[in-house]
């Protein structure tokens, strides 16, 4: 026969608590607290009549409506885990509760009930407060969207029912229902639930919107990208539920000794209950004392001790855009002491951008007009480095003029009549040995040389075969990049190193700027892995930070491995153990200190438990321990460290983490 075990599940709150939106779950509407409130309040109308020497018919019922009122689900619930050979600790309560009513102590049982009933409703409650934090994302998306169908007509349908390539029309004021992209239309979107962004964005024809965000004045047409179910909200939802049903390897060590434990704390109860009896004492005092001990000695703050503090946690970093897997991961953040970077992607946006404008002296060109002339020529372009120039136009809100004639040489650049002139915009290497050898092509080639060395990718603009200017391009660091690597550095005690296939120079100067010292460029997949292992082999827990199918091999060898998620790769997404949704890298050693400070409360909890159960037992073997308190020790030892564990819900647990 399998071992009866002592056993206290967690407890779920009422089906029947509403889920307001963004808003806390109130206290009565749990069941659990209207329960254990009708059991108080039959209380307090039972013990006055009872103190005051009432018949027993006056005050009697009312005790036992209160046994009924808040020990009814308990028992329910124990003895459905008894057919399962589980011993509850809910059945053993209400047990004693009877027994002390059995021979006389009614009101002793009947405070018995309503402070273990009290326990439940506020294990409930915080039960509930943490799923509304999660909750709550769900509720910023709108439950319906405007639709526009083929024909230009407007139809009202479910967010949820919005597929791939459906085009809503968003109008001022209004959230947007599903992850898209602006087709047409400008408006300055609040997207803070999202981005973290303090000031609403500009969003214009080809910029990305997100569901739950809020339009501001501009009616927008967006196409959307992303099933509901497939949203940043939903993935966020999706992914802290599927980890709040992880359990951390703190807490899986706990649950086995525990299972030992409470076999033997079944047999110190019967021992304490039967020894003094063979010895003569009284059978009233040795079954009170015996079922005090049971309670005192029940470790349900030691079970409550893990889970709660890693569950907020993940809730918390869930709401803050950081999705951790399981518990397993969030207690292993907290574990790394060095950390890997990529660059392209991870240390940077991953795209392109317009960093220097040369116009070259002589050519009568302003920086404007000098980046005006290269977009009209690069507009026609799906290159990258033409949609960067055309951004960069955009930004400065230039309106290039109309280009005839384009043409394309894949590596050289393009060609396009612009304003009567012909514009050639390309590799200054390629384009430099067309031009007639003079002053002007020697000085931007001396331009471009100076840029390339700087790590940037130059572009040669000409006129009429004549070279006029040189644009630099880089990818640009992500904002906060540095501080992020600060925070890092401080964190673990080294500094990250930076692991990219990019070449050294770029790499070099990229890592200068951020204060790494320790750069490995030109490295392929296997490289990557290879860097993670030696550092592995010399005893570090290596945190690995990436986005695209590169990375992919490194994130999976690596102690813990994060990938940023907007720009990343669905290989590197599925292979990483947590994902930054909103691609700040500030969020990195946010989470790994979030990770920190739940560790921190798992241990304390585990000393508050251990300090009252062992205080308890001590008294009640030792002295004489009324039941009534050792029950109120015994709830508020658990109330205690549920409650400490959900400190880190509140958002300034994230904020601490931000600033550590």
């Amino acid at each position: 026969m399998p071992p009866v075990l002592l056993q206290r599940p967690r407890r779920a709150p009422s089906a029947a608590a509403p889920a307001a939106p963004r808003r806390r779950t109130r206290v009565l509407a749990l069941a659990e607290a209207r329960w254990a409130a009708a059991a108080l309040l039959l209380f307090l109308a039972a013990l006055p009549l009872q103190l005051t020497g009432a018949p027993a018919w006056a005050w009697g019922p009312l005790y036992a409506a209160a046994y009924a009122a808040g020990g009814w689900e308990p028992a329910r619930a124990g003895l459905r885990a008894l057919r399962d050979k589980t011993l509850d600790v809910d059945l053993l309560m209400i047990v004693a509760a009877l027994g002390a009513a059995s021979i006389g102590q009614v009101m002793d049982g009947a405070l018995l009930i309503v402070i273990f009933a009290t326990s439940g409703a506020l294990e409930a409650l915080a039960t509930a407060r943490t799923q509304d934090a999660v909750r709550g994302l769900l509720d910023l998306a709108p439950p319906t969207a405007t639709r526009l169908r083929g024909d230009g007509r407007e139809e009202t349908v479910a967010t949820a029912d919005l597929g791939i390539g459906d085009i809503v029309l968003i109008r001022p004021g209004e959230r947007i229902g599903a992850d898209g992209r602006v087709l047409e239309g400008a408006s300055e979107v609040d997207q803070a639930t999202i981005t973290g962004e303090p000031l609403p964005a500009l969003k214009e024809t080809g910029d990305e919107v997100f569901a739950g965000t809020l339009n501001g004045t501009g009616a927008l047409r967006v196409a959307v990208e992303r099933d509901a179910s497939d949203s940043v909200i939903a993935r966020i939802v999706a992914m802290v539920g599927e980890a709040s049903e992880t359990k951390a390897p703190t807490q899986l060590f706990i649950e086995k000794i525990e299972q030992r434990y409470s076999i033997g704390m079944v047999a110190a109860t019967l021992a304490v209950f039967l020894v003094p009896l063979a010895f003569g004492a009284d059978l009233t005092g040795s079954l009170l004392r015996a079922m005090t001990f049971m309670i005192v000695a029940s470790p349900c703050a030691v079970v409550l001790a893990t889970m709660p503090p890693l569950l907020s946690a993940i809730a918390n970093a869930g709401r803050h855009g950081v999705l951790v897997k399981s518990a397993v991961v969030m207690e292993r953040l907290g574990q790394v002491d060095a950390v890997a970077l990529d660059k392209t992607g991870t240390l940077t946006e991953g795209t392109p951008r317009v960093t220097d404008i040369r116009p070259l002296p002589g050519a009568g060109l302003t920086e404007d007009a000098l980046l005006a002339l290269a977009a009209a020529a690069e507009r026609p372009s799906e290159h990258p480095l033409a949609r960067a120039i055309t951004a960069a136009a955009r930004e400065r809100r230039l309106r290039p003029a109309a280009a005839t004639d384009f043409g394309s040489v894949p590596g050289s650049g393009v060609t396009a009549t612009v304003g009567g002139h012909v514009i050639e915009a390309g590799a200054p290497a390629r384009l430099l040995d067309g031009s007639p050898h003079c002053a002007a092509a020697a000085l931007a080639a001396e331009v471009a040389g100076a840029l390339e060395s700087g790590g940037r990718t130059a572009v040669l603009v000409r006129r009429d075969g004549v070279p006029v200017g040189v644009l630099g391009l880089a990818d640009r660091l992500r904002p906060g990049a540095a501080a992020a690597v600060t925070a890092l550095r401080a964190l673990t005690g080294t500094a990250p190193v930076l692991l990219t296939g990019d070449n050294p120079r770029a790499a070099g100067r990229l890592a200068a700027e951020i204060g790494i010292t320790d750069v490995r460029a030109g490295l392929l997949p296997q490289d990557k892995v290879a860097a993670v292992r030696e550092q592995e082999a010399a005893g570090r827990r290596v945190l690995v930070v990436g986005d695209g199918v590169n990375d992919a091999p490194a994130l999976a060898a690596a102690h813990t491995g994060v990938a940023m998620g907007r720009a990343g790769s669905d290989l590197a997404l599925e292979t990483a153990d947590a994902v930054v949704v909103r691609d700040e890298l500030a969020a990195v050693p946010a989470v790994i200190a979030l990770s920190r400070a739940a560790r921190r409360l798992v241990v304390q909890n585990l000393v508050v438990a251990g300090v009252f159960i062992s205080v308890l037992v001590v008294w009640d073997l030792a002295g004489h321990l009324p039941l009534p308190l050792g029950v109120l020790g015994h709830e508020g030892s658990t109330v205690i460290v549920g409650l400490n564990g959900l400190r880190l819900l509140r958002d300034s647990a994230w904020n601490r983490a931000l600033t550590s």
